[in-house]
Order: C-alpha cells, then sequence, then structure tokens
C-alpha cells in the first residue's frame, strides 16, 4: 500500500549533508560510527524509528512530500533542498547584544559556541565574542544547507 497523506508511518533515517557527513539519525549503529552519542551527550535510547503522520507537518516538507507513494519496507536516499527544509540563513536572525547586557539575560559569560534560549523560545548559538558586542545566531542550526536522508519505511498504518 502506497504512502498517503494522512497516513502515520515509522521511518528509519540517517540524515547527511552534501559532503556525506551524518548530522542526525534514528539507528543507534551509526550514532556510535559517526560519535554521535558524545557529541551530542544522547542517551541510546533515543534511537529508535521515527513516527509521525504524512502532511501534518511533523517532519520538514521535503521529506515529507517524498515519502508519498513510497511503500513499507522500501528505503530510498532523499534529496532535500534547503527550501524545502529549514529555508536559509536570514541576517536577520542575528543579533547582537552588549556583553554586559548578554551576561545578564543569560547568567553565563558569552562564548563562542553556547547554546542560548531566548524568553521568547527561540534558540540561539554565540557566533562571535568581542569587548563591544556578542553576536547570537537565531536562525535554525541546518538553514541554509540541503540535506540528505537514506531511509527505509518501516511501518504504515
Amino acid at each position: 500500500m502506497a504512502i498517503e497523506p494522512g497516513d502515520e508511518v515509522s521511518i528509519e533515517y540517517v540524515g547527511r549533508f552534501e559532503d556525506g557527513s551524518v548530522f542526525d539519525t534514528s539507528r543507534l549503529d551509526v550514532a556510535q560510527a559517526e560519535g554521535l552519542l558524545d557529541a551530542q551527550d544522547a542517551d541510546p535510547r533515543d534511537y529508535a524509528p521515527l513516527a509521525f503522520t504524512v502532511g501534518a507537518g511533523d517532519i520538514i516538507e521535503g521529506l515529507d512530500e517524498a515519502l508519498v507513494g513510497m511503500e513499507e519496507g522500501e528505503e530510498a536516499t532523499i534529496t532535500v533542498p534547503t527550501e524545502k527544509a529549514y529555508g536559509e540563513a536570514d541576517d536577520a536572525k542575528v543579533r547582537e547584544y552588549d556583553p554586559e547586557t548578554f551576561e545578564a539575560m543569560v547568567g553565563k559569560a558569552p562564548e563562542v559556541g553556547l547554546h542560548v534560549e531566548a524568553e521568547n523560545g527561540l534558540h540561539g548559538d554565540v557566533t562571535a565574542v568581542r569587548d563591544d558586542a556578542v553576536a547570537v545566531d537565531f536562525n535554525h542550526e541546518l538553514a541554509g544547507r540541503t540535506l540528505v536522508f537514506d531511509v527505509e519505511v518501516v511501518d504504515v498504518r
């Protein structure tokens, strides 16, 4: 039975950048081989098939659309362009703060790579620290990237 919008599905996946490096996966063996467990300080129990409703907006648009027509047990490599993934990086989402103001808001000294959550729920990463300013990028970490997914449809309901 071919997948249609509204179907509940489970997939195993490996998400890669165009250069082949893995950024996410549902497969524990791949996460271990790629060093994702150490890098993300993740729990091995977090690795399991991803379950969602096709067409409900639960996953990125390009992957959601590509699954329509696939069948249980089918495998495919799906390339998702930037505009159907997390969009282009937007310079307007990079904000600068006075270092003292930043430290008062966050409760930590600014350092490049620090992940912060704003009161409005946005997440960002400190990308630059200067004497006069702290730059925080609130773009999604995968914005501006073409993504490649190796998927296996595990279940269709």
